[in-house]
């Protein structure tokens, strides 16, 4: 990937070795670190900004672009590159104690406490103020597209995610992508071609800003009356009550975002050669994750039977751009009933370019069916007729507005749906080794013959 931007503070020589030890042991740490369990080798500067100057006691607040060079990456392919923005300070505010990274020995920064600038409502204000004023600063571009209020009062919201998200004054969220890639990031690119389209369904972007081609931070309206899908299927799970209603309009929204997008965006045939690709690569995935987890091995040849039979299939018909990472915790529902679809990033960990290619529109379905099998085995006992009934009126609710019916196409929802349990195999395995019987039992139901 090429270089970002250019360097525009004053001393880049200088400042990156007096950062460097500081860096060493607060970015593995990081939640939005994708490089956990590989040594930090290096750090290169890609730019780095003075967003409120460095000068004086301070506070300041820089802006980096950061690649982390570690071992193991494939020959040819570029160090990850990470955004920061640091605040800079002689004296550090009690307030801001657990925000500190620590103080700088030497260089242009030497005797200043470094911490988290987004810890800091003066320095989290002043990148919103930048949002209201469209324009440059240095290699940093900001645009919005409608005038924005004055100052409203900043919160870092602290859920775990691969980026991190400001909002301010209940009024809007300002979602800052930590692992950064030339090009636009499909955050960005969908909701601004969904709200183009009329799709209400998607809170449209008001502001962004970028540096090159590489989208930093999307701004978008902060629905601050609505529950996440999750915690409302853990809710319904709780408290006995069913959730097919809930789900049944969840299905009709998410083919509601489906075919906007299909109006907004290119879509193209894929043909039975493509089909035998995409089948082929699940397999390769399978290989790997039985070899990395061996509970897999069992059910290998009924896995193997999946993938096959949707590769002999004519066609996955049209593909078209997708959510790509859908699931009931990328989904609000507001107090009017009506459910909202965010987090178009899809998965963060595999390259922009992957994210950003047409799909089967099933896959979606197939990450809302997981994870209703997720929630359902979230309780004690395991209710598996209750993620059954939703995953039927999902699918129901689905071909109202689509007009066909993903389960009409089985053998191409089945490969999705055990594709995506397979990864969930290897996730749990390395992460939440307690949760490894959620994917495992739908390993058992997918890998025998329906």
């Amino acid at each position: 990937m090429p270089e970002i931007a250019a360097s525009t503070t004053r001393a880049p020589d200088a400042l990156l070795p007096s950062l460097t030890p500081l860096l060493h042991e607060w970015l593995p740490r990081q939640r939005w670190f994708a490089g956990k369990g590989r040594r930090v080798t290096g750090f290169t500067l890609d730019a780095a900004t003075e967003l409120l100057p460095l000068d004086g006691a301070g506070p300041g607040l820089l802006h980096l672009l950061l690649r982390v060079e570690q071992p193991g990456r494939p020959t040819g392919e570029p160090a990850d590159c990470y955004q920061l923005l640091l605040g800079v300070r002689t004296q550090l505010p009690p307030r801001l104690a657990p925000a500190l990274i620590g103080r700088v020995r030497q260089g242009p920064l030497a005797g200043r406490a470094v911490y988290e600038g987004l810890r800091d409502p003066r320095l989290a204000g002043l990148l919103y103020e930048r949002l209201r004023t469209p324009g440059r600063t240095g290699p940093l571009r900001f645009h919005a597209t409608r005038p924005l209020p004055g100052a409203l009062a900043p919160r870092v919201l602290d859920a775990e995610q691969s980026n991190s998200s400001l909002v301010f004054g209940d009024a809007y969220i300002l979602k800052i992508f930590r692992r950064v890639s030339s090009g636009a990031n499909p955050d960005l690119e969908l909701p601004l071609a969904l709200g183009q389209a009329g799709c209400a369904r998607v809170p449209a972007p008001v502001a962004w800003f970028e540096s090159g081609a590489a989208t930093l931070g999307v701004l978008q309206p902060y629905l601050r009356d609505s529950r996440d899908g999750w915690r409302l299927a853990l809710d319904a799970l709780a408290a006995g009550r069913e959730f097919t209603a809930e789900a049944r309009a969840l299905g009709r929204a998410t083919a509601e975002v489906h075919l906007a997008l299909a109006a907004a965006l290119p879509t193209q045939r894929l043909e039975r050669a493509e089909t035998e690709g995409l089948a082929a690569a699940m397999d390769r995935r399978l290989h790997a994750a039985a070899q990395a987890v061996p509970a897999l091995l069992p059910y290998v040849p009924g896995l193997r039977a999946v993938f096959a039979a949707a590769g002999d299939a004519e066609g996955a018909g049209a593909v078209q751009r997708i959510h790509g990472d859908l699931h009931l915790g990328q989904t609000l529902r507001g107090s009017d009933g009506g459910w909202a679809v965010i987090d178009f990033e899809g998965e963060p960990a595999k390259p922009l370019e992957e994210r950003c290619r047409p799909q089967p529109t099933v896959r979606d379905v197939a990450g809302m069916l997981r994870s209703f099998d997720y929630a359902a085995r979230t309780h004690r006992p395991w209710n598996a007729e209750w993620a059954a009934r939703c995953r039927a009126a999902y699918c129901t609710g689905y071909a109202e507005v689509a007009g066909a019916d993903p389960r009409t196409d089985p053998a191409l929802l089945r490969a999705y749906e055990t594709d995506k349990a397979v990864y969930e195999v290897v996730y749990e395995a390395r992460h939440r080794p307690d949760w490894l019987p959620v994917p495992l039992s739908a390993i058992h139901r997918l890998a025998t013959p329906p």
